[in-house]
């Protein structure tokens, strides 16, 4: 495919830190490449220098002429009064002056202006048209924006973001740089992103910590290397994985033989003075050298470890009858919610609908309307606001970790220094304020600090916001590994499958629904229903078991039967999902035809029993969720 952009031999220095070093990067035209690294490596330095917003201390960057990028930095900017109307109207700057041009010469009305404006109008048609304002309502209505005349200081972040990545599609640039363009987004709406990046015509340029985003939408991983350099790996994320599993087993060989052969040397050295008279000086050189080499060493990961914390009851926390308004608002209406040891309970739903309000009524930082909240008698909650209000810009890290000589986490004493050390904060960065700080590298700060707290039930609001994708593994881990319990809000899907063991979906007017299992789970259920509503009365009716028709209208509490089919479900559903893959695989193989062909008709009959399974048991499921809420 012809280039599209070369940048070659880019250096970028912040005083005394160089972040590159002769980084070339080349992008094809209509290539979609996932940019990652971690944090403080310089992905959004570089993501500017190619947006053209930071100038590169000295290299080159080339362009296809008449090509055109559009910018989306993590943080949108807007100008001083605009509206959301001002900004996508027009949101192409180029266009905008082309209309203001045109407007003028045939305001002019003399025969060369009006040729002109014939030009110009050529240019206008191909920026687009004369009128994007009825395309941008349509995308932003997509998006759940309807404030068209409303002032953009005045919009939530989340709000913010979303006009932000309209107007960057509605500009249908020849590449597209999207620095965490998932923040501030719940999960359907990133859903939604997906979809329409996917039919994107130009080229892509993306950093994301959303690993499905990388998954679905990339064609090549870029790597920032710890040296400042750039590999690159061909395909999606799960193949980026596979290669830098070959890549490490490659180099841990190359190690050990390499420490075989030190040995062997470091062996004949010690045999004494009078076997080296006999031997030439330049393999004793050899031999030094190599042992001076440092060997093959695995990228570093920060080590996030958790002090240790009292072992919980069974009943970590309780709400009955939560409710909350503001104004004719209801955000939490008669809520039952009962959160035990071991939990990791994952919130989600649009932005605005009281995932945050409910966290803090929990907390005790805003009074409910009516009903009550207990904590068990020895729970210790630890609290990650998704806004980091807990961190003082001015402090140094360490002041910020605490500022304590010693912590006690993971089972072991550290010095501060030491800990920080583990979390990639060297010692001449621990002397840095905290405001001279990344995104990514403030937040797993604030996690490191929140960790030294003690406590048995985590309460995380947005905690994956900006981290690198290895530093989001070890947390996934660190939580996994959770003895206590976890309340989380975030919209990284992937994270929710990994973490999460039950989902509260926050349908919108106060309802918050509990689901068993996690995310994909949810998602899969959710669908289901949304079928199932979508069917005639008589249909539906056909498909809802006896028992429960005759119950209809009739709430009630789950039997302990009914309890013990709604804990199993998940083991039936990756029972006959297994059954249907399998079916599935042999179906797809030619060899089943060429060697096996008498099985066809069984297997067939097997691939529609088992998808006709799985819809039985998703619609049973539903069923049992909406009893155990009514419990």
């Amino acid at each position: 495919m012809p280039t599209l952009l070369h940048a070659d031999s880019l250096g970028l220095a912040f005083g005394s830190r160089r972040v590159f070093e002769g980084l070339t990067l080349t992008l094809e035209e209509g290539e979609r490449v996932g940019l990652i690294g971690v944090n403080g490596s310089g992905k959004s330095s570089l993501m500017k220098m190619l947006g053209r917003v930071l100038p590169p201390d000295h290299g080159e960057l080339q362009l296809r002429r008449g090509a055109r990028v559009t910018y989306l930095p993590q943080e949108p900017e807007f100008p001083a009064g605009a509206t959301v109307a001002s900004e996508l109207a027009v949101p192409d700057p180029e266009l905008r002056a082309a209309l203001s041009e045109h407007a003028r010469l045939s305001a002019e009305g003399t025969s060369q202006a009006l040729e002109r404006a014939a030009r110009v109008a050529d240019a206008i048609e191909r920026l687009g048209g004369w009128s994007t304002a009825h395309r941008a309502r349509e995308l932003l209505e997509r998006l759940g924006v309807t404030a068209w005349e409303r002032p953009i200081a005045e919009l939530s972040g989340g709000t913010r973001k979303r006009v932000a990545i309209a107007r960057a599609l509605l500009t249908a640039p020849d590449l597209l740089l999207l620095d965490e363009p998932t923040n501030h987004l719940d999960a359907d709406t990133v859903d939604w992103l997906e979809e329409a990046l996917d039919q994107l015509a130009g080229a892509l340029l993306l950093v994301t910590h959303d690993r499905y985003f990388l998954d679905d939408l990339v064609d090549r991983i870029v790597e920032i290397t710890p040296g400042g350099g750039l590999r690159s790996y061909p395909g999606n994320y799960e193949a980026y994985l596979v290669q830098k599993v070959e890549e490490e087993e490659t180099a841990s060989v190359a190690e050990h033989k390499r420490q075989r052969w030190i040995a062997q040397e470091v062996a004949w050295l010690r045999r004494g003075v009078e076997a080296r008279r006999t031997k030439s000086k330049a393999r004793i050189q050899r031999a030094k050298r190599l042992m001076a080499e440092r060997g093959f060493a695995p990228p570093r990961t920060a080590g996030l470890a958790l002090a240790s914390a009292p072992r919980l009851g069974q009943i970590v926390l309780e709400a009955h009858g939560l409710e909350k308004r503001f104004g004719d608002r209801t955000l939490v209406r008669g809520l039952d919610f009962v959160l035990q040891r071991g939990e990791r309970v994952g919130l989600v739903g649009p932005n605005g609908v009281g995932k945050t309000t409910f966290l803090r009524l929990l907390l005790g930082e805003l009074p409910p309307d009516a009903g009550t909240v207990a904590l068990g008698p020895r729970t210790v909650i630890a609290y990650y606001d998704q806004a980091r209000a807990q961190l003082d810009p001015d402090e140094t890290v360490y002041e910020a970790a605490g500022g304590e000589e010693r912590v006690r986490v993971g089972g072991k004493e550290l010095l501060l220094r030491d800990y920080l050390e583990e979390l990639l904060f060297p010692v001449p960065m621990q002397r840095q304020r905290v405001s001279a700080l990344s995104g990514g590298e403030r937040n797993r700060l604030f996690l490191a600090r929140l960790f030294l707290q003690g406590a048995n039930l985590l309460v995380l609001d947005e905690p994956t916001n900006d981290l690198d994708l290895v530093t989001l593994n070890v947390l996934e881990r660190l939580l996994l590994d959770f003895g206590g319990s976890v309340l989380l809000v975030t919209h990284d899907r992937y994270f929710l499958d990994k973490v999460a063991t039950a989902i509260l979906s926050f349908e919108g007017d106060g309802r918050i629904v509990r689901h068993a299992g996690n995310f994909e789970t949810y998602r899969s259920l959710r669908a289901q229903s949304e079928r199932a509503g979508a069917q005639p009365p008589e249909a539906a009716a056909a498909r809802r078991p006896p028992e429960a028709a005759a119950a209809k209208g009739k709430p009630r509490r789950l039997g302990y039967k009914e309890q013990r089919e709604l804990e199993g479900m998940e083991a039936a559903l990756e029972a006959a999902e297994g059954r249907k893959a399998a079916a599935e695989a042999a179906l797809a193989d030619p060899r089943t035809y060429s060697e096996s062909a008498a099985r066809v008709p069984a297997l067939r009959a097997e691939l529609e029993r088992a998808g006709a399974e799985i819809d039985r048991l998703y619609a049973r499921w539903q069923e049992l969720q909406d009893l155990s809420a009514q419990g």
